[in-house]
């Protein structure tokens, strides 16, 4: 084959779908990134030192994108650095393709669609896709993805800037914004690309709506006429959504895999108690939708502080939405206590968890140095508003 200019990115792409290109691509399935240089001087006996340079590339790409994507599918797909890097994690691509499939939607706009993580689980509920990248290489990855898939008939792509697209032909609109610059992550809604107040526009020419948006969001910034939600996979926060045409003014946490949902009731901050036999930590999707209250009522159970989102009960529940443990000290914050509480129990294995405290677990570590065959996990906190340390194991 002709040589591949490998300073055109879209040129060495294009190798790639060659039936070289996928030939090689296949080889290198099961290959060890510590032997990359053995791998390719050997390769570049056989292939242009360029498509071997993407090929390994892409390789090392499918291998980061296991974890997102699952083996499967990670093998046959295609990818960019920022793409794998932004895409939506399929268990969350899907939940949300289900619940677009549960409201009747037929189409969707899937505008800024990175690699197409969420075009190709909509697909997969059999619903037909319009994918909008502005960038060439993204929209052509977005391609020969639905290509290897088998999902070109319900994806059709187009490279474009989201903002001139048409999508009154289209039952609803999914919206991801670019949320990191030059400089990192953008915390500004209205610096995304497109601005959040865009992407709200678009929502609400169409019967259901959908926008990614930064978990960290402040809740004053949540439309009226949208439900927000936030969703976190495997105890991570990933993301939080603006639903549109579906419960407006609702506040909800999805905990995936499940789902498990909670809904906001309004409800008041639970009264501060003295701490009981059990500390919940309640997961990162129902304290950034301010969920705690709810968590705290189904626990029959109190906070320790005021300011600290640690559920405190006298009895174990069993719950998807906190991770609980079983406290057996409660002491003043006192390094040289704990050490000495850590060497009489022989707890060498230490979990550090903080909330409300300014010591890092690292740092905590250090000085107390476990050692022991046992496990305990202490929490840096405040009770009552006094530094404390809680001593337990998970229940």
């Amino acid at each position: 084959m002709g040589r591949v200019n490998d300073l055109d990115p879209l040129a060495s792409f294009a190798a790639l779908l060659t039936e070289e290109g996928r030939t090689l691509l296949d080889s290198l399935v099961a290959y060890d990134p510590a032997k990359e240089l053995a791998t390719a001087t050997r390769l570049r006996r056989e292939h242009p030192a360029e498509l071997v340079s993407a090929a390994l590339g892409q390789a090392r790409l499918r291998q980061r994108a296991v974890a997102k994507f699952g083996p499967e599918d990670a093998r046959r797909m295609f990818f960019t650095p920022h793409g794998v890097e932004q895409a939506t994690r399929r268990s969350v691509a899907t939940y949300r393709a289900g619940r677009f499939a549960a409201l009747g939607v037929s189409s969707v706009a899937d505008l800024c669609s990175g690699i197409g993580g969420d075009a190709i689980a909509l697909a997969r509920e059999g619903i037909s896709v319009l994918a909008v990248d502005r960038d060439p290489l993204t929209a052509e990855v977005v391609r020969a993805n639905a290509a290897a898939l088998g999902l070109s008939e319900l994806i059709e792509v187009r490279c474009a800037d989201v903002t001139e697209i048409d999508t009154t032909g289209y039952d609803a609109v999914f919206v991801d914004p670019a949320r990191r610059g030059g400089r990192g992550r953008i915390f500004d809604p209205e610096a995304y690309s497109p601005p959040l107040s865009w992407a709200i526009g678009a929502a609400r020419t169409r019967p259901h709506s959908a926008l990614k948006i930064a978990p960290g969001i402040p809740h004053e910034a949540i439309p009226e006429d949208a439900e927000a939600e936030w969703v976190s996979d495997g105890g991570d926060v990933k993301e939080a959504v603006l639903w549109f045409g579906t419960r407006p003014s609702t506040i909800g946490a999805t905990l995936l895999p499940g789902p498990h949902s909670l809904t906001g009731r309004g409800l008041p901050d639970p009264e501060v108690r003295k701490v009981g036999r059990y500390l919940y930590e309640p997961d990162g999707a129902v304290i950034r939708a301010h969920l705690v209250a709810e968590a705290a009522q189904q626990l029959n159970g109190g906070l320790i502080d005021e300011t600290i989102a640690y559920i405190t009960a006298d009895e174990l529940r069993p719950t998807p939405y906190a991770t609980a443990y079983e406290i057996t000290d409660e002491l003043p914050f006192n390094l040289k206590k704990l050490k000495a509480l850590l060497r009489e129990r022989e707890v060498g294995v230490l979990t550090v968890k903080k909330r409300g405290s300014a010591v890092e677990p690292e740092e905590l570590r250090r000085k107390v140095k476990p050692q022991g065959p046992n496990a305990a996990t202490v929490f840096l906190t405040r009770v009552a508003g006094a530094p404390t340390m809680l001593v337990g194991r998970p229940a």
